[in-house]
């Protein structure tokens, strides 16, 4: 299910739209990055068969040397395709914030990007069980 569009006077599009305006270059196309991620349909690539209960495994991709946040997020998305992005959505916009605003390492970033979808994956085989 999808929000409705947000139109221009809403007053989240502006404050969105002052915020990207205030940023530089680099930061803008980062934004629009992590945005077009989140904008992608949460239910993609989800596959469990018919009765199964418990999740899928994670599928294996290595890190690249040098990788991006955004990236990262778009590799441990396609990892733990499983997962409802909405649950990861709050602490993942925390940790692209640290590093677009406050200049955090995006090693360090990824790290606990890569921590937190790993406790999700087993929160979720918690559940299953």
């Amino acid at each position: 299910m999808h929000s409705p569009p947000v139109r221009a006077r809403d007053p989240r599009a502006r404050r969105l739209l002052r915020l990207f305006d205030g940023l530089d270059g680099e930061a803008q196309r980062t934004l629009l990055r992590f945005a077009e991620f989140l904008a992608q349909e949460k239910d993609a690539g989800r596959e469990t068969a018919v009765g199964d209960r418990r999740p899928p495994q994670p599928r294996s991709i290595p890190r690249p040397k040098d990788e991006s946040v955004v990236k990262a997020i778009r590799r441990l998305a396609d990892t733990y395709f499983m997962l409802d992005k909405d649950a990861l959505l709050n602490e993942t916009s925390t940790l692209m914030a640290q590093h677009v605003m406050q200049g955090r390492s995006a090693a360090e970033v990824i790290d606990d990007l890569e921590r937190l979808f790993r406790e999700e994956y087993e929160r979720l085989v918690g559940n299953a069980k």
